[in-house]
This record gives structure tokens, sequence and C-alpha cells, in this order.
């Protein structure tokens, strides 16, 4: 074969890999556009985010990459006078791509700044989420970075898209007052709308403890689900399913530094905590209700010893070093 056959040959060849390329970018585009807006045409009309009026979340700048997000379901986003319904701390280190979720039940009892003395869920409509930032390193000292705003609604939704054959759960007995339907006892897949349900049942036995649980469990199982195949492929139309109800200060490279120490499988299950910790707190009624009066020293140790990772980040540099003579 002579030379400038085999140069046309070899400039062909180049031209029909980029004209490939080319086409499966273009046809991943499309997919990924149509998908988004086919999650999006799922939020309900009505339900679409709208701009809140919070005050400035002045979240200090992560340091050594540990990322702490407030995390705040909520009924009626926008609301004046809606409460946060659940309030969780979600802590997330880039070293050892290590999880971590912190409950504080609604009902603890804490000094909200400039306010006085409240449940902790009053301090989200009192002042929004940097009241909330600001009430938890007044009662714990832990800095808060970001916040996410979460509409229950969006919840049930974004279980579909993550878990389409629903997320299996063991429930204790039958439940069914106050969620508008009824969760048989035993080993049962529950869909999105089923799913809130079990979360949100408040005729617990163990009152507001066990629904912290369930909601704990909720999220760790959605976790496991979302780093799946299934799961990567939906990411467009799961991006479209939270956007209307999601409200967050949190910026896409944080969003990505998560999303990448996810997809990496390098995290192990998401270890929970709950405040106030065992055996740190009493039940009192004081004007506010019925309230949980808690051993502030206690629980703010128990608080910052668990978010730790010092030795976390050791083990898992010792491990760096290790493994390369194992090969």
């Amino acid at each position: 074969m002579k030379r400038s056959e085999r140069r046309n040959k070899k400039r062909k060849g180049l031209r029909n890999f980029f004209i490939v390329t080319a086409v499966i970018l273009l046809a991943g585009i499309a997919y990924g556009v149509t998908q988004y807006y086919s999650g999006k045409s799922l939020a309900d009309e009505g339900m679409l985010k709208e701009d809140a009026s919070f005050d400035e979340f002045e979240g200090a700048d992560p340091q050594f990459g540990e990322i702490n997000v407030l995390l705040l379901g909520s009924d009626s986003r926008g609301d004046e006078d809606a409460r946060a319904d659940t309030l969780m701390i979600a802590h997330y280190n880039q070293a050892t791509h290590q999880m971590k979720l912190v409950s504080i039940m609604r009902d603890t009892y804490v000094d909200i700044p400039g306010h006085g003395y409240h449940k902790m869920n009053a301090a989200f409509s009192i002042g929004g989420p940097e009241l909330v930032r600001q009430t938890i390193k007044e009662n714990f000292d832990i800095d808060i970075h970001s916040y996410a705003i979460v509409d229950f609604t969006g919840f049930s939704k974004i279980v579909d898209v993550v878990a389409p054959n629903g997320i299996e759960v063991d429930i204790p007995y039958a439940m069914s007052h106050g969620i508008g339907m009824t969760l048989q006892p035993g080993n049962q897949l529950l869909n999105g709308e089923q799913l809130l349900g079990y979360v949100r049942f408040r005729h617990d036995k163990h009152n507001d403890y066990g629904r912290v649980e369930r909601q704990q469990e909720a999220l760790s199982k959605l976790k496991d689900e979302a780093v799946s195949v299934h799961s990567l492929l939906n990411l467009p139309k799961l991006l479209g399913v939270v956007e209307p109800y999601v409200n967050t200060n949190v910026d896409n490279r944080t969003i990505l530094t998560i999303g990448k120490g996810l997809l990496l499988g390098k995290t192990d299950k998401i270890e929970t905590l709950r405040i106030p910790v065992e055996h740190s707190f009493e039940e009192k009624r004081v004007a506010a209700g019925e309230v949980l009066s808690i051993d502030f020293e206690q629980n703010k140790q128990a608080l910052q010893q668990f978010l730790s990772t010092e030795d976390e980040v050791e083990d898992a540099e010792l491990e760096e070093e290790i493994l390369p003579e194992k090969n």
C-alpha cells in the first residue's frame, strides 16, 4: 500500500472516530436534557421552588476538608410560620469519604440567640436557616457551612426515581394514624409516598425517638441506592425532580466533591447520632410545651467527638501507605 493511501486511510479513520464521538456526545446531551425535564415534569403544580426571604446565611468556609450541611425538612417552605419538622447535620470528610448524620430532636430546649429558650425547631420559623446555624453554634459549638431545605412532597418523588422498586424496611407494627395510609407490619418494599408515611409517623411506641431512627434509616438506604448503576443513568432525571423541591446554598463544587466520593464507592455505611444522647436529658413542661431539657456539656462533647475524624484520617493515610507494599 502506497504511503498516500495509508495516509488517506488514517485520516478517514480519524474522521470516522470524531464523527462517532460527536454523535455519542450529542446523544448523551439529548438524553440528559430529556431526562432532566422528564424529572421536572413530575413536580406538582404550585409546588415549584419559590425565592425565600431568608436572612443571609453566614456559614464559615469548610476547614480540613470537613463539610457540615444543615438539612431541614419542611412541609411549607417559604411560609413565615413554618417550623422545621426535621433537622439534621450531614457531615462529609473529603479525606476519608466518610459520611455521618446527626439528628437533633425538634423538642430539644435550646438558647436561640436573641430570643431566649425555645424548642429547637422554633429557630427556623423565627430566623430561617441562618438562625438555626447560630443556635447550633451557640449551644453545641459546631460550625455549619451550608444548608438545604427539602419540601417533603419532593422526598417521595426523589425516592421513586432513586429506588423505582422501592426501599425495603422492617415495619415493627401497623402504622396508620396521621399518615393517610396503613402500613402493615413485617418486611415491606415501600414506594416514595409510603416511605414518607413511614418516616413521618408520629404515634410511635417510642414517641419521637422512633421517628428519628426511621428517618436516619431511610436516608442511609437511599444513599446506598443513589450510588447504584441505575441511579447514575437516571441522574439527570433525579436532578430535575430535586430542583423544584430543594432550596440550598450548597455550591456546585461541593456537590461534585461529595458526589465523587460517593461514586468512588469508598464510603461505608452512614454513621448516625441522635441529639440529645441517651441519659443526657429529661422531659419537662414549660411555657413552650413539652420539651427535652438536656445536659449541654454532655451533648456538646458527644457531638464533637462523633464528628471528629482525626483518627479516621490517620487510618486512611496509613492504608494508602500500606496498599502499594501489598501490590
